[in-house]
């Protein structure tokens, strides 16, 4: 609970309103949809890549059925669980949006790992998100479900602020 509770308090904190939707432990899209068909929502998918050096990541959200990825990065991998805890405090199954909160201030970082703005990691986002007027994400963790306005997505990224780019994916 600890990590859900943490994006519950920064999202109350930014004044950023939610709604919790509280299932059993997820690991796939098949599972959730189960849970997720009352919801008025989009659903978000969320993959953690390296790029080959090792000292990029980036973070890529879209519409839970695309999985086509157009990041022109070279070759890219999914990183590894000791990556996501290092540069979004997150494990395997929670990837989430909202694991950039670990993102804010990294004062130990690797100064080799960072983008030009002091970030460890880049988000991508699908442009179709945009057009969605409520998502969903974890709440860094699997077993709820956060549905966000799109205007309390864009406010959070905004207070965040890393480098986002929102990318066509088809």
């Amino acid at each position: 609970m600890e990590l859900r509770k943490k994006v519950l308090d920064f999202l109350e904190g930014h004044d950023i309103p939610y709604e919790l939707h509280t299932h059993p432990p997820l690991f796939t899209i098949e599972e959730g949809l189960k849970y997720w068909k009352n919801l008025d929502c989009t659903h978000c998918k969320n993959l953690f890549f390296r790029n080959h050096k090792g000292n990029r990541h980036y973070l890529v959200s879209m519409e839970c059925h695309k999985l086509e990825q157009m990041i022109h990065e070279g070759k890219l991998s999914f990183a590894s669980e000791e990556r996501m805890v290092r540069c979004l405090g997150l494990h395997p199954g929670s990837v989430s949006a909202f694991g950039l909160i670990n993102d804010i201030y990294i004062p130990s970082a690797n100064p080799k790992e960072l983008f030009p703005n002091g970030h460890r990691v880049k988000y991508y986002l699908d442009k179709d998100l945009l057009q969605a007027e409520k998502l969903s994400f974890h709440p860094c963790e699997n077993t709820s479900s956060v549905v966000v306005h799109r205007d309390g997505l864009l406010r959070f990224l905004e207070i965040w602020g890393g480098e986002v780019e929102w990318i066509e994916i088809v």
